[in-house]
């Protein structure tokens, strides 16, 4: 098993269990309880909560004994047996680990006023903290997490206390804030960073208190005044209190999204606190474990230039496909989006494609099992709707569940059955759909596919092998103007135009502000860009679309429209006016638009088009 400075050291992603109080009381123990003192007076439910958590699949779990200092246990009589309730807490986690994940022993604040607020001293905190971590360390833990401070002070006796004791075991120093990314005592994160990156903790970072998307705030702040590795483990929301309990309300699906935020803003270390429970963590470490593929293939595939073999014609972008040729010559392009049908009856969606084509749209996009959902072939509905309508169709065509072996072979397919327009995209992984267990493929990912098309558009197959005729695809790509970490998105972008894109396709646009500070960015870059638009049935749907969707950022303002509305009807008639808004504003900077159709609602498409 790799130690945890050494998973720091090779920059791996660890992920740490979740709540361990709220867990218990979840499994029935009362809040009244003092939940350290069932390291002694109840070890089995103590173990099972490590058990589900190393089950879940997590890296490292935490020690039952986060308020197990003689302060927090003295007003249950329990102060004489510090050491022996961190010594069997730790004893307890390591059993359960089996050898097989890391235990961290936990560390509260001390619950009373250290001087210069309150009489305690800071030399009788740091005996305080002393007296817990000896447990825990006579325990055999493997790490110290210092976790919720909110006063620097205290926390720095806390660390002091642990170096005293052991200078080798590695340190974690995170502490609370509230929803303006201050620590609850009112310090600024970068007295924090200050107050404690020279004391030699291993990483630093937040946890407790707000939800993830506080969370993720302060943590592009905390990103830019440290490059020590960076741990974050939020809360699941804030609870609400029904029927007498207290329920947290964040689903494990929108934790796992945000712990992807996480890691791609710049976190090392991944979890939850209150609330979270062992769904949370097994949904996170599939959202990890989609990452690392991808990380995996962010590099620049295009290092070989593509030459066809002699004798093989590759076709220019007028040569294509009709969509091609209109953005080749500067012409504004319309694009529709069709789902699927989750049978095997595509007449709903023909039906609806013939009222598109008859309207004047330009081409149809077919999604490639969105949200990780199993639905009829994209490229088969691609293929009967070309050939019953006439319709030009664009493939979305994901690397999800293909090797690089399939994928070409389903290319092949494709051209021979006259699909000429592709959309190279990674996919959603398949945690966010109805079989979140199922086995994701990756071998490459966007930009890996793209350069593969290019190699079949040259006559060539990945391997560099003649392939006879060459196909023709029309290649575009996926945009994201609200990512997280614009930059790496650009350069993302600039290697997919390398490998051989021609075309991009934004998420969908909300805050025309995004779209525009995206669009500077580029400005310099000569491929058409199509605004993606997506037409809000519900403030339902508007807060998904905000919270799930990567980019997709709704503003305040619109999210209160569509908050004011009371029908179905009512919220699908103000989507569209948004959505109709959205497009006077951007068709005049953009080289076309793709308009979705929630719930398969082609009218709102026509509202938002007509002249």
């Amino acid at each position: 098993m790799k130690g945890f400075r050494e998973r720091l050291q090779n920059n791996e992603v660890v992920v740490f269990d979740g709540g361990v109080g709220t867990y218990l009381y979840e499994k029935g123990i009362y809040i009244n309880t003092c939940f350290d003192e069932l390291n002694i007076t109840n070890p089995d439910i103590v173990s099972e909560v490590h058990r589900d958590y190393v089950t879940a699949g997590a890296d490292v779990i935490e020690t039952n004994t986060f308020g197990a200092n003689r302060f927090k246990l003295a007003p249950h009589g329990l102060e004489p047996k510090v050491f022996e309730i961190n010594l069997k807490g730790a004893q307890l986690a390591k059993a359960a680990a089996r050898g097989e994940v890391l235990v961290a022993g936990s560390v509260g604040p001390l619950g009373v006023q250290i001087e210069p607020l309150g009489k305690l001293s800071y030399d009788e905190a740091r005996d305080a903290f002393k007296e817990q971590v000896r447990g825990l360390l006579d325990g055999g833990v493997d790490l110290i997490v210092l976790e919720t401070f909110a006063l620097v002070a205290e926390l720095n006796q806390a660390i002091r206390a642990v170096k005293e004791l052991n200078r080798e075991i590695p340190v974690i120093a995170q502490v609370t804030i509230n929803d303006d990314g201050n620590l609850l005592s009112g310090a600024t994160l970068e007295s924090f960073v200050k107050g404690v990156e020279n004391t030699g903790v291993d990483a630093l970072g937040l946890n407790c208190s707000v939800g993830p998307r506080a969370m993720l705030d302060a943590l592009e702040t905390l990103k830019t005044l440290t490059a020590m590795p960076i741990s974050v483990q939020p809360n699941a929301g804030l609870p609400q209190n029904i029927g007498g309990r207290n329920i947290y309300m964040t689903s494990p699906e929108y934790m796992a999204e945000y712990a992807k935020r996480f890691i791609q803003t710049g976190a090392t270390i991944v979890g939850g606190c209150c609330g979270t429970n062992p769904e949370h963590i097994r949904a996170i470490r599939r959202a990890v474990r989609a990452l690392q593929p991808v990380k995996r293939m962010d590099r620049n595939p295009a290092g070989l230039t593509v030459t066809a073999p002699e004798a093989v014609h590759v076709a220019g972008r007028t040569e294509k496909s009709r969509l091609s040729t209109k953005l080749a010559r500067g012409e504004f392009v319309t694009l529709a989006e069709l789902v699927s049908p989750r049978g095997v009856s595509p007449l709903k969606e023909v039906a609806k494609a013939r009222r598109l084509h008859h309207f004047g749209i330009d081409a149809i996009n077919i999604p490639d099992g969105p949200r990780a959902s199993a639905r009829m072939s994209a490229l088969a509905m691609a293929a009967i709707i070309q050939r019953d309508i006439g319709i030009e169709t664009v493939l979305h065509f994901a690397c999800r569940d293909r090797n690089v072996i399939g994928m070409q072979s389903d290319l092949l397919g494709a051209w021979a059955l006259g699909l000429r327009n592709v959309l190279a995209i990674t996919g959603d992984p398949p945690k966010l759909g109805n079989y979140p267990n199922a086995t994701a493929v990756f071998d490459v990912d966007a930009i890996g596919l793209t350069n593969v098309i290019n190699r079949l558009n040259h006559g060539l197959d990945l391997a560099g092998n003649p392939i006879g005729d060459p196909t023709g695809f029309s290649i575009g790509v996926g945009v994201n103007p609200g990512a997280i970490n614009l930059d790496e998105e650009l350069k993302r972008l600039e290697w997919k135009i390398e490998a051989g894109a021609e075309y991009m396709i934004t998420q969908p646009v909300f805050d025309i502000r995004i779209l525009e500070r995206f669009m500077k960015r580029i400005a310099g870059v000569k491929v058409p860009l199509i605004c993606g638009i997506w037409p809000l049935v519900s403030y339902r749907n508007a807060e998904f679309m905000n919270n799930e969707v990567p980019g997709a950022s709704v503003p305040g303002e619109i999210l209160e429209r569509m908050r004011k509305t009371t029908t179905k009807e009512e919220g699908f008639a103000e989507g569209v006016t948004i959505a109709r808004e959205t497009f006077e504003r951007v068709r005049g900077n953009v080289a076309g638009i793709q308009i979705s159709a929630p719930m398969g609602r082609i009218e709102g498409i026509f509202t938002i088009l007509e002249k």
